[in-house]
């Protein structure tokens, strides 16, 4: 199947348009239709938002599978998740309002202080392809309840959802400019729009290097950013576990989307007692995984994003080999697929830790081995990479696991699975795979500056001077 078309490619000019798009519909009419209007009026928009990606989940799950390869069925359920992040948004800015001139306790009595909660203003907000509604949601969603206006730029490679979003915006009658959706490549689109002096603030998702420049470019006028980067997050499996059920967590937590995700746990460290076992189920699961067109029933792994990708991925694997490493299973085309950029789920041995395989992020559907003998061996293991994204660690011992789940170095860890996502519950990492939690209430957080209101309270005059004399 074949799909062709045409989106527009935008110029710093459109990003200039966008932004005063977004400025004027922040300060109109003093802010009182968006930014200083009640929560509740943001959230009947947020809600109906909802309501109309819930009616055309069907449509836009098959737009984002034709987009971007993935499964049907993770399509449909990424529909889902976007959804519910709208409703959960939309009662987070409902509950704003209760929130502010909350009081602070002073020590002394002629003083009285709270805190206002005020959106950042303009945002810029900069997406990835490998979950392309989902991710601009998980912005666009807390951006919005904050009472802030907004820029989106997603991936040149998987923008169809999110000009879809922008349609709804228009059918429920969001006030204009309060989203503008910009679709083009990164330096000619992403870059004015970071560097862009009445842009308050840049939250990106997307690669370290990217995050980077980002973050030169946001220096300039010391504006903040948030950044969800890379990841080469750990999976510590012990010799206490049920062989298949962790083999399906190892399999789910690098494998699901063709491993194209950015917390996906694609460093596999297996207890030495049950090293060759494991292997051997991992791979029986892995020849039973459906690979085929992502629109047949069953798929559970379709294609990677783009030819780009589809090399990359294959040149991590032939360095791999060309390093020493064995590919247990794996690493080429599927035979029964001649076209597209199909990618069988592969299982890579014999790796060392200097080894690029284990070090930089594959961005597709590969996983790496090491074994270990000791819990502190595991933990050493885990922690031996730049990223900090998440963790994951097997066991029937509960104390242990809440003991490595304390020194894993990483902003999220999963107890006995892998990947589990909750729009109540924060996200995101340190070291090279950024700084910033989306979701959960921290994800509105990044939307709102705090502002200290203190007050004069009492009658006296204050009495640091001494007054002048009356003669």
């Amino acid at each position: 199947m074949a799909v062709f078309g045409d989106i527009p490619a935008a110029t710093a000019e459109d990003v200039e348009l966008a932004v005063l798009a977004a400025r004027d519909a922040f300060a109109r009419d003093g802010g009182r239709h968006w930014s200083r209007a009640p929560g509740a009026v943001r959230a009947k928009f947020l809600k109906a938002i909802a309501v109309k990606i819930k009616e055309r989940k069907s449509y836009m799950a098959l737009l984002e599978t034709l987009d971007s390869g993935k499964p049907l069925d993770e399509a449909h359920g990424d529909m889902e998740d976007v959804a519910a992040c709208f409703e959960y948004y939309a009662d987070l800015a409902k509950a704003l309002d209760g929130k502010q001139r909350s009081p602070i306790s002073l020590p002394m009595e002629n003083f009285e202080s709270y805190v206002l909660k005020e959106p950042i203003g303009v945002v810029g907000l900069i997406t990835p392809w490998n979950y392309p509604l989902l991710m601009a949601t998980w912005k666009v969603a807390p951006a919005l309840a904050a009472g802030c206006t907004a820029v989106l730029k997603p991936s040149e490679l998987a923008s169809l959802t999110c000009l879809e979003l922008g349609g709804i915006c228009v059918e429920i009658g969001l006030p204009s400019g309060v989203l503008n959706i910009i679709t083009g490549l990164g330096p000619e689109a992403g870059a004015p729009l970071a560097s862009h002096p009445h842009v308050d603030k840049i939250a990106f998702t997307g690669s370290t290097e990217t995050g980077k420049r980002i973050m030169v470019t946001a220096a300039q006028m010391v504006k903040p950013v948030s950044l969800e980067l890379g990841g080469k997050s750990p999976l510590i499996v012990f010799d206490d576990v049920d062989i298949d059920k962790a083999v399906e967590w190892a399999m789910f937590g690098c494998f699901a989307n063709a491993g194209q995700v950015c917390s996906a746990t694609s460093r596999l460290l297996l207890h030495e007692k049950i090293a060759k076992q494991f292997l051997d189920r991992l791979v029986a699961w892995a020849k039973s995984v459906k690979v085929s067109d992502p629109l047949e029933e069953g798929c559970r792994l379709g294609s990677v994003v783009s030819e780009g990708q589809y090399q990359k991925v294959m040149k991590f694997i032939s360095t791999a080999r060309s390093e020493g490493a064995t590919i247990l299973y794996g690493g080429v085309r599927p035979q029964h697929l001649k076209k597209g950029f199909f990618i069988e789920p592969t299982i890579i041995t014999d790796v060392s830790t200097s080894m690029q395989i284990w070090r930089e992020e594959v961005f597709g559907p590969v996983i790496c081995v090491k074994e270990f003998r000791t819990e502190r061996e595991a933990v050493d293991l885990a922690n031996d990479t730049h990223y900090g994204l998440a963790g994951a660690v097997i066991s029937n011992d509960l104390e242990r696991c809440e003991r490595i789940s304390k020194v894993i170095q990483s902003g999220i860890v999963w107890i006995n699975c892998s990947q589990p996502c909750f729009v109540q519950a924060p996200w995101g990492g340190n070291k090279r795979s950024g700084f910033g939690r989306e979701l959960g209430e921290w994800g509105l957080d990044n939307y709102l500056s705090v502002k200290q209101v203190t007050k004069y309270s009492s009658d006296e005059p204050y009495g640091w001077y001494r007054p002048p004399s009356k003669l």
